[in-house]
Parts: structure tokens; sequence; C-alpha cells
């Protein structure tokens, strides 16, 4: 029988778990935050952090005032991109409010706009958009330019032969064309949400984790227990696993309850293997907790372990991938990415649930995360020695 086993199914050990167990127990604001506060997190996440933008407030300026330029601005308030907030009767008055923040869009139909479409020449329609925040400018110009392209697509079946020219784009002869049509894999309705909640479960896991871990630690230290432990007949090994062995359990019970969150509340699609799931949670568990003892380690009190959190774990949600693709990360940060375990746990389990990938292709961000999940341990254990002593 090997040490390790013989740790385990000690008389000691047994009471060592008891013990904490019951300490977690007698402490119900420790179990209702490790079950409770993540599922609310996991809720407001994957709404807050939509990358769809809609109901963008549309100021018109129609100088045409023709059937064809009521359809086009129908067209583009009909798309749910856009709500029509008022007309307008000069560009100037266009543009102050949209500087003002009254408007976040604003299209120009020039007068000449349904006659030069009946004869076939090339029509410009302006759209002003609030640079301010850029995402939502491009993502705007984006939708502008796919309704006016499909609008653009349904004039000659109405009897008009024209050319529909936009702000900005190449013009494209009829003579020849290529028809582009797209398949969207895996998620056939662009659900963003799905992209989120996946990569914020890995994420509420370590900082779940690491926060619970610290305090508990910190809390005990305080209160003196620590050197209780130390004068008991216990070894360190036995303690080290006790204190680990409560907060595994309690956070992978929150993981159960957060993929049947996930999977009934936002119908996130399970192609895979949950053990696959569960596995890659396990890993990033122990990487949590043992970031957190670690953490514990170099506090003395609660406010210092909280405070060191604060510069640790907005590193890793950063270089993460949970919430924005892990390309989007500055190129000097691309290392902490490659060993970060929010990021190899978010590929595991979109690939799993959405694409229904297995263990085999999902190996190399196993072993990173094994490897870094192992680095942590043996790094926490070594503190945590060094701390009895």
């Amino acid at each position: 029988m090997t040490p390790f086993f013989q740790t385990l199914v000690s008389d000691r050990f047994g009471a060592l778990l008891r013990k904490e167990f019951e300490q977690i127990r007698r402490d119900r604001r420790l179990t209702l935050s490790l079950i409770v506060p993540p599922i609310l997190q996991l809720l407001l996440f994957s709404v807050v952090l939509n990358a769809t933008v809609s109901d963008l407030r549309l100021g018109v300026i129609d100088d045409s005032r023709t059937a064809q330029s009521r359809d086009l601005v129908a067209s583009l308030t009909e798309s749910r991109s856009f709500r029509l907030a008022g007309y307008y009767y000069a560009v100037d008055q266009l543009g102050d409010a949209i500087s003002r923040g009254k408007l976040d869009a604003g299209v120009v139909i020039p007068r000449d706009f349904a006659r030069d479409l009946e004869r076939g020449r090339p029509v410009t329609v302006q759209l002003l958009l609030n640079a301010m925040n850029a995402n939502t400018a491009t993502i705007a110009r984006s939708y502008a330019q796919g309704v006016i392209s499909t609008w653009d697509e349904g004039l000659p079946r109405s009897g008009l032969h024209a050319r529909f020219a936009q702000v900005n784009t190449v013009a494209v002869s009829r003579r020849g064309q290529a028809i582009m049509t797209r398949a969207f894999l895996f998620n056939p309705g662009l659900i963003s949400s799905w992209f989120v909640i996946t990569g914020i479960l890995g994420l509420l896991i370590i900082l779940n984790g690491s926060i619970v871990a610290s305090a508990a630690m910190v809390k005990e230290r305080e209160a003196g227990t620590i050197e209780q432990l130390v004068m008991s007949p216990a070894t360190t090994s036995e303690i080290i696993i006790a204190k680990m062995a409560p907060l595994f359990v309690l956070l992978l019970l929150m993981v159960i309850v957060a993929t049947a969150f996930i999977r009934f509340a936002f119908n996130v699609p399970f192609h895979g293997n949950l053990l696959v799931i569960f596995c890659g949670a396990s890993l990033c568990i122990l990487s949590g907790i043992a970031l957190g003892t670690v953490i514990a380690t170099f506090s003395r009190s609660a406010q210092q372990a909280q405070l060191t959190s604060f510069f640790v774990n907005p590193l890793l949600t950063t270089a993460s991938g949970a919430v924005t693709p892990a390309e989007a990360v500055p190129h000097w940060l691309q290392p902490l990415v490659f060993i970060n375990p929010i990021r190899h746990f978010s590929v595991i389990a979109r690939s799993n649930m959405i694409k229904g990938t297995g263990f085999t292709p999902l190996w190399p961000n196993f072993l990173v995360l094994g490897l870094f999940t192992l680095m942590l341990v043996v790094l926490s254990v070594w503190r945590f020695r060094k701390m009895l002593s």
C-alpha cells in the first residue's frame, strides 16, 4: 500500500476530514457563496456581456420623400437593429443630435434618390455614425450595409433596373455575380450567449475557488486553529488534503448546478460527454484552490488576501479568452494565454458542449491544464509546509 493511499484511509485523516466538513457546515455563508452567487453571475454576465447591438436610435433626413425612400427607411427600422428616433431637415441638426448622444446613427437620403434609381444611375446614401464607441459604430455600419444590400437585391423584382452604390464600398458589376451562401456550423442561430456562458463557467471556478480557499485559510490563521493542527499527530500531507477536499466537493457541486443551469436556462446544446467537462472542471477546481492557498500563505490578514487576489485574478481574467476571443489579447500577453487554466477549460467546455468534441482532440488542453494544476498544487504544498514550520 502506497504512503498516499495510507494517508487517505488513516483514522487521523478521517478525523481531519470530518472536522473540515463540520466547520464548513457551521459556516452557511461559505456554502451559499459557492452555489448562489455563481448562478447569479452566470445569468448576469451572459446578458450583459452580449455582443449583439439592437435598437440603435436612427435619425433620418429624407430629401426625396418618395415611396422608394420610405421603403428604405422602413427596411432599416424593421430590422430590429435600428429604431426610428425622428426625422430631421438639415445635416447640421442631425450631426448635432448625434454629437449630443440623442442619436446613435443617421441616414441622409438625397433629393434625386428615386429618379436616379428609375434611370439606373448610381445612388449614394450617406450614413452618419457616432464613433465614440468604435465597436458599436462598426457593428452598426455592418448592420446598415447588410440591410441596404438586401433592399438593393429586391429592386429588380419590383421592376426597377437600378444600381445601388454604398459609401466606402467598391462598386461591383452585375454582369457576372458570385453568390455566397453562408452556413453557420455548430451555432446556426448565432447566439452569442453560448460563447460567453461557456467561458464564464471556467472563470467562476477559478475566481470562486481562489477567493474561498484564501479566505478560509486566512480565517483559520487569524483564529489560531492552524497552530492547533501543527500540535496534532497529523502529518502535513493529511492536513493539506483535508483542507482541500471539502472545498473541492463544494466547488464540484457548484459545477454540477451551473452546468444544469447552462443547459436548461440558456438551452446550450450538449453534444459531447459530461465526463470530459467534469474532468476539465476538476483540474480547474484544483488550480483555483491551489492558487487561493498560495495567496493565503503570502497574506497575514483577509484584507491582504483580497488585495493580492485583486492583482492576480483580473490578469487571469483578461488573458483567458473567456468573454472575448483569445486572439484579441495583445501579443505580449499571449504567453500568459497559453498557460492560463481558464483559457484551456473554456476551449474544453465550448468544444465538448457545442461541437461534441471528445477527449482525443482536446488532449493538448488537458495536458497544459494538468501541468499548470500540478505546478500550482506543488507550490501551494511547499508554501503551506513552510508556513506550518
